[in-house]
This record gives C-alpha cells, sequence and structure tokens, in this order.
C-alpha cells in the first residue's frame, strides 16, 4: 500500500519487485541486524559459535516471528502498525528499478499482446573459460526477437529482453521479429 501511494504512476510488475526488494531476506534482516534482534535469541551452542545471531536467515525468521507474535496477540492493525514502523525506512529508500528487469517487463508484454511467454537459450559460448561471453537469444512463438551478448548467461539474457522489449513495444509502428 505504501508503495503504491509513493510511486503512484509505477508498472505493477515494478512495484511487485520493489515490494519483494522490501521484504526480502536481506530487507528483514537488515532491519532486524539494526534493532537488535540477534541479541534476543536463543541459540544452541554450534549456532552461537557459528555467528547465528548475525545470520540474514536467522534474523528475518526472527523479524517475521515477532510480527507473528504481535498479530496473534494483537490482531491484524497492531501487526500491520509494526511492521509498518519498523519498514518505513526501507521503503522511503525503496527505488523503482524498472530499468533493470526487461524479462520480466518483456512477459507481460508478450503475454499482453502474442499469448505467447518468451524464451532463452544460449546458442553460443565465446572466449576461454576465465572470460567467457554468453550469446543469448529470445524467442516468442516461433519467432527470434533477440540476440545479446553478456559476461553471465543472467545478462545476456536481460539484454536480449531489453532489445526483443522495444521491438516488442515497437511492432505497432511496423517492427518485427529479427530475421
Amino acid at each position: 500500500q505504501r508503495l503504491m501511494n509513493r510511486f503512484p504512476d509505477a508498472h505493477e510488475g515494478d512495484l511487485s519487485v520493489t515490494r519483494a526488494q522490501v521484504v526480502s531476506e536481506e530487507g528483514l534482516s537488515d532491519v532486524a541486524l539494526k534493532l537488535g534482534f540477534g541479541n534476543w535469541l536463543l541459540l544452541g551452542k554450534g549456532e552461537e559459535k557459528s555467528g547465528g545471531r548475525t545470520k540474514p536467515k536467522i534474523l528475518a525468521d526472527a523479524f517475521e516471528a515477532i510480527v507473528a507474535a504481535v498479530y496473534l496477540d494483537g490482531g491484524f492493525q497492531a501487526a500491520w502498525d509494526l511492521v509498518e514502523r519498523l519498514l518505513t525506512e526501507r521503503i522511503n529508500g525503496a527505488e523503482i528499478k524498472n530499468f533493470y528487469d526487461f524479462k520480466t517487463r518483456l512477459q507481460e508484454t508478450a503475454q499482453a499482446r502474442l499469448k505467447s511467454t518468451p524464451t532463452y537459450r544460449v546458442v553460443q559460448e565465446l572466449g576461454p573459460d576465465h572470460d567467457k561471453r554468453f550469446v543469448v537469444a529470445v524467442t516468442i512463438g516461433t519467432e527470434e526477437w533477440a540476440r545479446a551478448v553478456g559476461k553471465s548467461k543472467k545478462e545476456a539474457e536481460q539484454m536480449a529482453a531489453a532489445e526483443a522489449h522495444f521491438r516488442l513495444e515497437g511492432s505497432d509502428a511496423g517492427i518485427r521479429p529479427k530475421k
């Protein structure tokens, strides 16, 4: 709700990604660490020795457990108020990063316009193992829409998705799949 109010013109998919970042394990554990939740944990000797009081998974779980306890004790509104209070700084610091996730944007656009989901495949690997580059093709339906090269498969997929997204967005102006 707060993100929607903060970014009223943002795309739903972008808001979803931003929300996921705010309430991710990393996000919740960061808040829990700053609030000293680790000091309140009862840990076994092994977990204590291995640094359990600062482990992101344990801190995020502790955050969620506290919210659940407040919910059980005080109800939805009490839990909502607590979450809002504890996450305000993260929400206020959140940014919409729509330019990073072209795979999601392409998928949404392709499904809406073409009723098809994009697929990605590595068509070539370039260079030695220590400096590998990946060529990835993105296909929608039976047509290849773009190819891109990246230092990782993920980077190449994002770059191919960006090119395909711009082609698909421009398809009303006569731009078609890559031939």
